[in-house]
């Protein structure tokens, strides 16, 4: 069933990647030719946003042919994780991005002397943003939350930001050229690149998060632990490690049984145990139970993973 979903998976990618794509192709063209013809640096630097919206949409299309992949000797949990290494990627070419346009528009503001003031073309191009982007927003966060993709949902957020982004980068142009000061223009700019920056913090977040084999919170381990208790015979949960590939749940659980039963009887307990969770919990791409005789927890320090106690 998991190699069903992540091709399944994979799919969505492909097709979400394909939208953004050319989405993404016309904005950026609209964009930087409004800029250049419109002389505006602000409208400028949304276009070349829209640029890294393209190679982020390229990077997904490539990422959707490697995760389909099935696990090898080289990669025995398969390749889900390059799902991951994309996001932190896209994430760090978002930053250089913002941090490029602060960096030329502040210098066009220190060198200062007289700039053409932002034409009808820029403001043109801004209206042109804003609609593209909220729909190619709609549309990633459809396809991340069907697929369950942290890299989509990642694009689709950053398209978000897109949005307020292009919103302000009206703003300033409106302000511009009703004060007739271009240097408006260039400090609006400035804040664009700056919104960028704060955009690809809060997406590297969330993918060094799975890269750590983290979690965000406490819901996922309260289902597994209630699935182990409506499970007759299988009691203390504990040493439970949870992590993401590729969306997908990976669960490695230690259980407590009697100590007389045999080994067929120890083995059914935990196989309930694994049908149980993947009913509480949608996703599963490998569940490892551990089973052991009551109390022998007890006999040294687990090191690792968490105990129902420690979350509840």
């Amino acid at each position: 069933m998991a190699l069903r979903s992540i091709q399944d998976r994979a799919k969505l990618i492909r097709a979400a990647s394909l939208i953004a794509l050319f989405g993404n192709l016309v904005l950026a063209a609209c964009k930087i030719a409004g800029g250049i013809l419109g002389d505006s640096l602000a409208v400028l630097g949304d276009g070349i946003d829209s640029l890294v919206d393209i190679g982020i949409a390229i990077m997904a299309l490539v990422v959707s042919r490697v995760v389909s992949r099935p696990a090898d000797r080289g990669h025995p949990w398969g390749h889900g994780r390059a799902e991951t290494v994309a996001t932190a990627l896209l994430a760090f070419l978002l930053f250089f991005a913002g941090a490029q346009l602060i960096l030329d528009s502040a210098g066009q503001l220190i060198r200062g002397g007289d700039r053409e003031l932002p034409g009808n073309l820029a403001l043109i191009a801004a209206l042109v943003s804003i609609g593209g982007k909220v729909l190619l927003a709609l549309v990633q966060f459809y396809f991340g939350n069907k697929a369950d993709s942290a890299m989509l949902r990642a694009n689709a957020k950053n398209m978000s930001a897109d949005v307020i982004l292009s919103l302000g980068v009206l703003t300033g142009l409106g302000l511009s050229i009703e004060s007739g000061k271009a240097a408006i223009d260039s400090v609006t700019a400035i804040l664009v690149g700056l919104w960028v920056i704060r955009s690809a913090v809060g997406i590297f977040i969330e993918a060094n998060m799975e890269l750590m084999d983290g979690s965000a919170g406490t819901d996922a381990y309260e289902a597994v632990f209630d699935a182990v208790h409506s499970v007759p015979g299988a009691g203390n949960p504990h040493r439970t490690r949870m992590r993401r590939i590729a969306g997908l749940w990976d669960i490695d659980i230690d259980i407590e049984v009697a100590p007389d039963l045999t080994v067929n009887a120890a083995h059914a307990i935990a196989t309930q145990v694994e049908q149980a969770i993947k009913g509480r919990l949608e996703g599963i791409y490998d569940i490892m139970v551990h089973v052991e005789p009551s109390g022998d927890h007890l006999r040294g320090d687990e090191g690792y993973g968490l105990s129902e106690a420690e979350i509840r």
